[in-house]
């Protein structure tokens, strides 16, 4: 078996699922390990970092004045 370097991840259940649906787009999940924990990979952190963020933007609503 071939080591792979992966980062612990740990999030709430919510935030995980945002991520396994960008695991759709560009394969960076190594192991779904529980609830709130994942194994990804670390060279794809600052990528999903990046993507989460606006992911989460697009569903924060603001008052606007």
């Amino acid at each position: 078996m071939k080591a792979i370097k992966g980062s612990l991840l740990t999030c709430d259940p919510a935030v995980k699922q945002l991520i396994l649906q960008l695991n759709e787009r560009m394969r960076f999940v190594i192991q779904d390990l529980d609830e709130t924990h994942l194994l990804v990979s670390t060279d794809r952190v600052e990528w999903m970092r990046i993507e989460l963020e606006t992911e989460l933007e697009k569903n924060t609503w603001s008052i606007e004045g």
